[in-house]
């Protein structure tokens, strides 16, 4: 019999209270939750790239507002040449491609040349990134400016447009909690295939992983790459929802809340980064009506001791209570020996 790990049955726990959820919550509470397993996606992007392949991107927004600007450019019927074009399938595929391609664009610079980025400096160049694409955004007229793309349609069935609209907060709801399922079995499919083992290795200890034969710009370059398109996904299924794609959403704000969400969850696990997400922006809905203006004080403060207290974040925390836990019952049943 397999036996689950901490981390997934944390996992079906949480999968089985979302799956309860809409029967107890308002329809508009069920709304909000459509769009936290949007976000929880995007912070399972990060997740993987930063607790699995070690490498920190202060700027992964970028791939986010990429995916959002494609959907609502093919929805909206503005592909040059082909206005009569505005397929959802090829908005999402579009989204997932052109994040993807660009994420591989800069992996190639920053992991190809003869002095690879790495640690801080890597951070530092991808919030730089982040500052500059949001200043095109805000510029580029065919974007819509600082307004960003208005009125994008919302889910449709059809193969150009056409079709029913998905706009049920329920049927959204369950949509986008399978997508997030869906996403998170994939992560974890990847981190236990042999190209995760060999990222892994390479972010534990990169000369060593080299002196084995494993190529570790290539193997940073294709995490960059797939990171960056599940980016771009979550991107795509967010302005199907809100209707709209703004520079806001490439630029430094968002790329910091991920950050906060991946750090308060936890970025060793994706299920702790994704429930991270989730927990935080449900908190963030809560005390802006309950505190107004001063609850980034409190979720600023709510970081620093997360960060203090929980370094493993508060979810991956709780994952390895769980595994001492386990373990130990396991001792006493005279299986293995006790855990320090």
């Amino acid at each position: 019999m397999m036996k689950l790990s901490s981390a997934s049955i944390m996992g079906i726990a949480a999968l089985l209270f979302f799956c309860a959820l809409p029967a107890v919550v308002s329809s508009w509470v069920a709304a909000d939750f459509g769009i936290y397993f949007v976000y929880a996606v995007f912070a399972v992007s990060l997740a993987f790239l930063w607790g699995h392949a070690g490498l920190l991107s202060l700027g992964h927004a970028v791939y986010f507002g990429i995916g959002a600007y494609a959907m609502s450019v093919v929805t909206l019927g503005m592909i040059p040449g082909l206005p009569g074009v505005r397929s959802m399938w090829l908005g999402l595929l579009a989204a997932v491609v052109l994040s993807g391609c660009a994420a591989a664009l800069v992996g190639a610079f920053f992991f190809g040349g003869r002095r690879p980025l790495k640690g801080a400096f890597l951070g530092i160049v991808t919030l730089a990134l982040a500052v500059v694409i949001e200043r095109l955004a805000i510029n580029s007229s065919f974007l819509g400016g600082m307004n960003g793309l208005m009125s994008v349609p919302p889910i449709t069935l059809g193969l150009n447009g056409d079709g029913p609209e998905v706009t049920d907060t329920t049927v959204l709801y369950y949509l986008m909690l399978a997508i997030l399922v869906a996403v998170i079995l994939l992560m974890l499919k990847v981190e236990g295939s042999r190209f995760g083992k060999s990222l892994a290795s390479v972010r534990e200890n990169e000369l060593r992983a080299a002196t084995l034969g494993h190529d570790a710009a290539r193997l940073k370059n294709r995490a960059f790459t797939l990171s960056g398109a599940l980016a771009g996904l979550s991107g795509a299924l967010f302005v199907a929802q809100f209707g709209f794609a703004s520079p806001s959403l490439i630029g430094f704000a968002l790329s910091a809340d991920v950050l906060i969400w991946v750090a308060l969850g936890g970025r060793n696990h994706v299920i702790s980064a994704a429930l991270g997400a989730i927990t935080v922006r449900y908190l963030e809905s809560r005390l802006s009506g309950a505190i107004g203006a001063a609850w980034p004080l409190f979720l600023g403060g709510l970081f620093i001791l997360s960060v203090m207290l929980f370094p493993k974040g508060a979810f991956g925390e709780a994952i390895a209570w769980i595994d001492t836990f386990r373990k130990n019952r396991r001792a006493a049943s005279g299986s293995e020996p006790p855990a320090a």
